[in-house]
């Protein structure tokens, strides 16, 4: 199997390639420079139009969208036990709380990160206060029910969920209340960070925050 990954250094695609080292899956890494904008190259834009990272191609297919290519990668090596079975009361919650990270988190994420994008740079600082708010509540939330569930998002199994969830948590490490203010959200962190895939990724990476 041919499996390319294209991405960037601390971006979204940090959770594609995470599980790629955690799966055991041979792949190439394609480490673009956005300070470059080699994303919005005419090659890459036919490949990704959205100009965006991950895009990971397998055997010529292309697929794009982080937490997608999460769940594909965990129904393909079944042996990991990274996906529930279909159809359990389990695999609904996988749905979830994967929707949860696409739906709650990652749009809140870019209205902080990119404030002036929708409203215009007069409004930025109005639209990031209130993106602040909103992630908060999510992780809030979330740390609720890992009280709760504890260990990991789905109870006492490590999922694809929780390498999402990991994602997001780090990107917060410099927002006013990072996600490791939250107790049970805190030890998750560790517990994840822990793995030797986790590890390897920053290294390949060249990553060295967050630790």
């Amino acid at each position: 199997m041919s499996v390319v990954l294209h991405g960037s250094r601390s971006t979204a695609s940090l959770v594609v390639h995470w599980l790629l080292i955690e799966l055991g899956v041979e792949h190439e890494l394609v480490l673009l420079d956005f300070d470059k904008r080699e994303h919005k190259t005419a090659d890459y834009l036919a490949l990704n139009p959205q100009g965006r990272v991950p895009t990971l191609v397998i055997d010529g297919q292309v697929l794009t969208e982080s937490a997608a290519i999460a769940m594909h990668l965990a129904d393909l090596y079944p042996g990991a036990g990274l996906a529930p079975p279909t159809g359990t009361p389990a695999r609904a919650d996988y749905y979830r709380w994967m929707c949860f990270a696409v739906y709650t988190l990652m749009p809140a994420y870019r209205a902080w990160f990119y404030a002036d994008e929708a409203a215009g740079a007069e409004n930025a600082d109005a639209v990031r206060e209130r993106a602040r708010a909103a992630i908060e509540s999510a992780w809030e939330q979330v740390d609720s029910h890992l009280r709760a569930r504890r260990p990991y998002l789905l109870g006492t199994s490590m999922s694809a969920v929780d390498f999402v969830f990991t994602m997001l948590m780090r990107w917060s490490r410099n927002m006013p209340r990072p996600s490791d203010d939250w107790p049970a959200l805190r030890a998750l962190a560790r517990r994840m960070k822990d793995l030797p895939s986790f590890r390897e990724v920053y290294r390949r990476e060249g990553l060295e925050d967050w630790t």
